[in-house]
């Protein structure tokens, strides 16, 4: 069965975290994606790792192999002239270019979409920056957490608003490889009425501060400016994380419906006082019986007091560590661990495409490509260049063939 955007052409100039991982969905999804990367190194992640015996596998760290699978790499120098007008042809027949290079980076190479428009009119183009391309700090460089710092996010994790904290995975660069996807989608659904490309313009930052959400409705409707609270939550209670014997568990009791519930786990007299039925009530002493259900719980393993939990339908979980989590049974069961073999031999482990499509009932995923292995099978299917082309370019070093 093929997938949904097995028609759209894709050229993927990205490097590093945010723009790669929203190159990746977009190949998962279907899309021919074609890597384009520099001769001789390829793209930074390339030798990211490479040489760590335990982050690589056959010269390939961790970070290229999860970001590029299912993508085919094209390597051209796009600062020589004639590795440009190469890249200029593949724009012609190709539907989207998504780059993550710094601010102005684009229009010096001439690859911006005010260049490329001219040369295919319904080419979509998608930026992904730190700050986008227009406002006053738009040219400052960035990283997964400057955007995590400057967008909020850190001011409300962790424990105290003197020690902020990031969050454990990327979400500055991973958010903005996400909503690339959706704006190049919408650009692509808008093209087919419009019959013209458009640019997607992604900022880290605006995305980061889309993701406070609610959040920051409350400050602007209160004024407060709210700090971390760790695994807390200001309204239901209890909502944290606790210590078991051995792991630890959380507790997400969301509306008062399970309280009833929980009194008939922890049987301590003071949780039993009617004055707790509300968690409005239970707020104002959440230290005091967020401590009595601590000390209840670790007189016990996470097992044992999640099966109680579970029996009378409260929400808990146990708090995975990253090889739990990957080897839950239910992530295991939607395929979020996947098997991609290596170009060279041998295979890893790497997370799913968590996009289930009822239209797509096998999923298959392609090794990540060594520097240039597809370089000679595009520029010849593309573009209709012959062998003995080819050749020279190579020999130029205009572009690199996997010899």
């Amino acid at each position: 069965m093929k997938k949904p955007l097995n028609n759209i052409k894709v050229l993927d100039l990205t490097h590093m975290l945010s723009g790669p991982y929203g190159g990746m969905i977009l190949a998962d999804l279907g899309c021919e994606v074609i890597k384009i990367e520099p001769p001789i190194r390829g793209e930074g992640t390339r030798r990211l790792l490479e040489n760590d015996p335990n982050y690589s596998l056959n010269g390939m760290g961790a970070y290229f192999y999860t970001l590029n699978r299912n993508k085919k790499s094209v390597a051209i120098d796009l600062k020589s002239a004639q590795g440009l007008e190469i890249f200029y042809k593949l724009v012609t027949k190709a539907d989207v270019v998504l780059s993550n290079f710094s601010a102005g980076v684009t229009k010096k190479l001439k690859i911006d979409f005010e260049h490329l428009k001219k040369i295919n009119p319904r080419i979509v183009t998608c930026t992904v920056s730190g700050f986008g391309e227009s406002g006053p700090n738009f040219q400052r460089p960035a990283f997964d957490q400057i955007a995590q710092a400057l967008g909020g996010g850190m001011s409300i994790t962790g424990l105290s608003a003197l020690e902020p904290m990031r969050a454990g995975i990327p979400i500055g660069d991973l958010g903005g490889g996400m909503f690339a996807v959706m704006g190049i989608q919408a650009a692509i659904i808008n093209r087919a009425d419009s019959g013209v490309g458009q640019n997607v313009d992604i900022s880290m930052l605006d995305c980061q501060i889309s993701m406070l959400n609610y959040m920051a409705t409350m400050q602007t409707m209160s004024g407060i400016v709210p700090e971390p609270i760790g695994n807390s939550h200001f309204v239901h209670m209890p909502y944290n994380s606790f210590l078991t014997k051995d792991f630890p568990i959380v507790i997400a009791a969301v509306g008062d419906q399970f309280w009833p519930r929980l009194l008939k786990i922890f049987k301590n007299p003071e949780l039993q006082d009617p004055i707790y039925e509300t968690a409005f009530e239970r707020q104002k002493d959440k230290d005091k019986l967020e401590s009595i259900i601590q000390k209840e719980l670790l007189k016990e393993n996470s097992d044992y007091w999640l099966k109680k939990l579970e029996n009378e339908s409260v929400p808990c979980a146990r708090v995975n560590n990253l090889e739990q989590a990957i080897h839950d049974e239910q992530a295991q069961y939607r395929n979020m661990l996947v098997d991609v073999p290596h170009p060279e031999g041998g295979s890893a482990k790497i997370p799913g495409n968590p996009i289930k499509l009822s239209s797509v009932v096998d999923e298959e995923f392609l090794a990540p490509p060594l520097l240039g292995e597809h370089t000679k099978e595009v520029l010849e299917k593309w573009l209709g260049f012959s062998e003995e082309e080819l050749i020279k370019l190579d020999e130029e070093q205009i572009i690199e063939m996997k010899k």
